[in-house]
């Protein structure tokens, strides 16, 4: 007898419908084929266990089950549920007229129980595209899918649910939940919040202009200045994820196997990779590609803590996301692209010792070492960066403050507003959401500067010894403080904030 069960295989975030095609004839043997790795080769003697341990068996007689199409190279051990449905199916041990109305996934343990799977939330939306019914999948990936509306998703337990389910023995609630609501409840709540800093102020006001209008940052300082406490704190001040951000965001994490038992991310994302950290973990890759940390990190926060002890090749990788704001990974066969725009947050020591130009500091360092160090941070990797800040240490009158500081929830109904004006200026554009997006062209449309603004510029340039490289990033950064005031043009105020923002590109900085 031959049938024909559903599962699903993901490449990049895309999710493509495997048809399992369970023959059974004479003879005796176990035949699996359609490219299938190691993990689906294993899968016959989990799915016998699993089947003896609820009262069925593999019959002995000659079993081949095809996973079509057969040129596609499939991995995993989600096809376990799949196979063993087929099996039973196609062996007349239960009947399921309408078992081709349903994608089924899940990993079986030996017992029969089902174990969480990758990718459920590409596959529930490439599911409801095609017009299945429905989706059978483990509990714990229930939720996930049920984001997906149009398409009754089945969280199981075990293999027996849905053979009750199947034969009418039994009734299966499918997973409801209210999308909205789930999205909004935790969005008030930061874990991390700028209350908690005491003091640095004007790296505050910096980090409030970074999220604003999306730009890369920098900050410079010695250890124990505050750097990665305000870099943590950063995606509290950003804008709330809108519904197709949120649903881009936990499609990557939910191919990565990042999301646990919760359905829709609500808030954005903070990945900080460790430095020892490879160029294929930053940006993905391997036999079978998975999203590296800046696509974890799209439309959230990626923070690079000591950017200079970093392998050069690594840091090198990154410049092309920073860019396109997605990143291509060709194999031989096949090419998949993720997203990742996100914003770049870095923190560095000024020097190898920590500390730069301090007469009390326990140990200091020499110019060259000092070049040395600066040097494994190239120019068209800082090229990307707009803002660059110098943290210092915080006095302890400051530290020793009682008064609260601005919460992060007042500094994100400015940054909220400058992105409403950002928003409404870019919609004819297609690629572009927010000021640190803008290319050339742009610049010189909504940048316009008045004589005094020119002026300004222009003797910073030359006195301050700025790159031409510099001249851009300034514009970018000035147009940002100006919709934070809410201000149509750019005026001398607002380019003389930003020209501070450019410690590196001072020529003599290190000296």
């Amino acid at each position: 007898m031959l049938v024909k069960v559903f599962g699903s295989a993901v490449f990049g975030v895309q999710a493509t419908t495997i048809t399992v095609e369970v023959n059974i004839d004479k003879g005796v043997g176990y035949h699996l084929v359609g490219l299938p790795d190691n993990a689906i080769k294993e899968s016959n003697y989990r799915i016998a266990a699993a089947l003896s341990n609820n009262g069925y068996k593999i019959p002995v007689k000659k079993i081949t089950l095809n996973l079509a199409p057969a040129d596609l190279r499939k991995e995993g051990s989600a096809y376990d549920l799949t196979l063993a449905i087929g099996i039973l199916v196609a062996s007349g041990q239960i009947k399921a007229d309408d078992v081709d109305k349903y994608i089924i996934m899940g990993e079986l343990s030996l017992d029969g129980g089902l174990q969480p799977i990758k990718g459920a939330l590409s596959i529930a939306i490439q599911a409801r595209e095609e017009g299945f019914k429905g989706f059978f999948l483990p509990k714990q990936n229930a939720k996930e899918a049920a984001v997906v509306d149009g398409l009754e998703v089945y969280g199981i337990e075990n293999v027996t649910e849905i053979i009750n389910f199947f034969e009418g023995k039994g009734t299966l609630e499918p997973t409801v939940i209210n999308t909205r609501e789930e999205f909004y409840k935790e969005l008030d709540f930061p874990e991390f919040d700028f209350s908690d800093v005491k003091g640095q102020e004007s790296i505050k006001r910096c980090m409030e202009i970074a999220a604003a209008g999306g730009h890369n940052i920098i900050l410079i300082g010695p250890p124990g200045s505050g750097k990665t406490m305000l870099a943590k704190r950063l995606p509290s001040i950003l804008p709330p994820m809108t519904l197709k951000e949120a649903l881009e965001t936990t499609k990557i994490h939910s191919v990565a196997g990042k999301i646990k038992e919760s359905g829709l991310m609500s808030q954005r994302p903070f990945r900080a990779p460790h430095h020892t950290a490879s160029s294929v973990s930053l940006v993905g890759g391997g036999s079978y590609p998975q999203p590296g940390e800046i696509s974890l990190s799209h439309n959230g926060v990626l923070f690079l803590d000591e950017l200079p002890e970093f392998k050069r090749e690594v840091l090198e990788v990154m410049r092309q996301p920073l860019e396109d704001r997605e990143v291509t990974i060709s194999r031989a066969k096949f090419t998949i692209t993720y997203p990742s725009s996100f914003m770049l947050v870095a923190s560095m020591n000024p020097s190898p010792s920590g500390y730069f130009n301090d007469p009390d500091a326990p140990q200091s360092s020499s110019p060259q070492e000092m070049q040395r160090y600066m040097s494994k941070i190239s120019g068209p990797l800082l090229d990307r960066i707009d803002i660059h800040i110098e943290v210092t240490p915080v006095p302890f009158d400051k530290l020793t403050e009682t008064r609260k500081s601005e919460s992060s929830i007042e500094i994100r109904k400015r940054v909220t507003a400058a992105r409403e004006i950002q928003s409404k200026r870019f919609e004819a554009f297609d690629n572009i959401h927010y000021n640190a997006q803008m290319s050339s062209k742009q610049i010189r449309e909504y940048c316009a500067l008045d004589e005094a603004s020119l002026q300004l510029l222009k003797t910073a340039m030359e006195r301050l010894n700025l790159s031409a490289r510099a001249f851009d990033r300034i514009l970018k950064v000035a147009r940002t403080i100006a919709d934070l005031e809410n201000s149509e043009i750019v005026i001398s105020n607002h380019i003389a904030e930003a020209i501070q923002y450019r410690s590196l590109d001072r020529d003599g900085w290190l000296g």
